[in-house]
């Protein structure tokens, strides 16, 4: 049995599946290891997929600061013409618009999302403002004021065929992707909300390195030949 184990400390690479959120995961892990202490380096929504760095035993989670700080990537894809309460599919629609941009104009609204910028957070997120999450509030129909956070990312297109819009992220901690695609629908004017988005890498840890979380569910699945240390 290797180390990880028998100290009951060590990293997990799971491709989270589509339509479970990332506390589902983790009670998916206590129930096979039977380690209480099982964290992670960043949710991820419910509808979202891809990189979960799952932190399992004491020594791990005891360090998840230092691993949530890691940068991150993502592919996204963003529906122009309509917006969400929530910047996602699992929103209310807002509004819907029948402008179509051009590539130019969807390039030059992509330019700016370049660099170091100032990201308001969204009202549907679990950030807290004088201790109450935003996403609470929301639900109750009250919007306040979010003082804006200094975020690093890079943007790149991938593909465009309206309404359907392909990007690759790469950015810094606490950079919410459907507000980036709140924020380009707006600045084409014709609204946009993101309906895909998979995390391809989190920190030194990419896709191909992970199990999909599919085979957690399999009696036959042995998660110490998975499990790694660093």
């Amino acid at each position: 049995m290797s180390d990880c184990l028998v100290n009951n400390n060590g990293i997990l690479l799971v491709d989270k599946s589509a339509g479970s959120t990332s506390f589902h995961l983790v009670a998916l892990l206590r129930k096979l290891t039977n380690i209480k202490k099982i964290g992670h380096a960043g949710t991820l929504d419910p509808f979202a997929t891809g990189v979960m760095v799952m932190l399992i035993g004491r020594d791990y989670t005891r360090r998840s600061d230092e691993f949530l700080c890691s940068d991150k990537e993502y592919r996204a894809t963003l529906k122009l013409g309509v917006s969400t309460d929530t910047f996602d599919l699992e929103g209310e629609i807002t509004s819907q618009n029948d402008k179509v941009p051009t590539p130019a104009e969807l390039e030059q609204a992509i330019s700016a999302f370049q660099g170091e910028i100032l990201q308001v957070p969204p009202m549907y997120s679990a950030k807290k403002v004088n201790g109450k999450k935003l996403y609470d509030l929301a639900r109750k129909g009250i919007t306040i004021e979010r003082t804006p956070v200094q975020v690093k990312m890079q943007v790149k297109l991938v593909s465009y065929q309206y309404p359907l819009v392909d990007i690759e992220v790469s950015c810094s901690k606490g950079t919410y992707i459907r507000s980036i695609a709140h924020d380009i629908g707006q600045m084409l004017g014709c609204g946009a909300h993101l309906i895909e988005l998979a995390r391809t890498r989190s920190g030194a840890f990419h896709i191909g390195q992970c199990i999909s979380q599919e085979k957690l569910k399999s009696p036959e699945f042995d998660i110490r030949s998975h499990m790694r240390l660093l």
